[in-house]
């Protein structure tokens, strides 16, 4: 596993910004479908939107990131990462224009609290 320091994570950002944004189109996409449809499982163009989104999520993967928001409403990504010995995660969202918070491993979105300036 990776582990990012902030300034690493914000580096990151130009593309991560880039992924999330697709996916948060692909995934509001697939939300509006599935209500028009009847069948929505069985629908080709879910089933394609749904592979993409796939293919968005392993993007992130590999960039060492993943994506927490399955609304598809804020676009939350966290970056593991190690504060003073102990592992936790920067936390982005994509209104937000830099990596600035971070939170418990096991704590989430809620939990979240600025990065202290010592490690920015």
């Amino acid at each position: 596993m990776k582990f990012f320091t902030p300034k690493e994570a914000n580096q990151t950002l130009p593309l991560v910004k880039k992924i999330v944004g697709d996916i948060l189109k692909a995934g509001q996409a697939i939300r509006e479908l599935s209500m028009e449809r009847a069948k929505p499982e069985e629908d080709p163009e879910i089933i394609r939107l749904m592979d993409h989104l796939d293919e968005l999520f392993e993007e992130l993967e590999t960039i060492g990131c993943s994506y927490k928001d399955w609304n598809f409403s804020d676009g939350l990504v966290d970056f593991p990462s190690v504060l003073n010995g102990k592992e936790v995660c920067l936390c982005w969202r994509s209104d937000e224009a830099s990596v600035e918070y971070f939170h418990g491993a096991e704590e989430g979105f809620t939990g979240r609290k600025a990065i202290p300036k010592e490690w920015a």
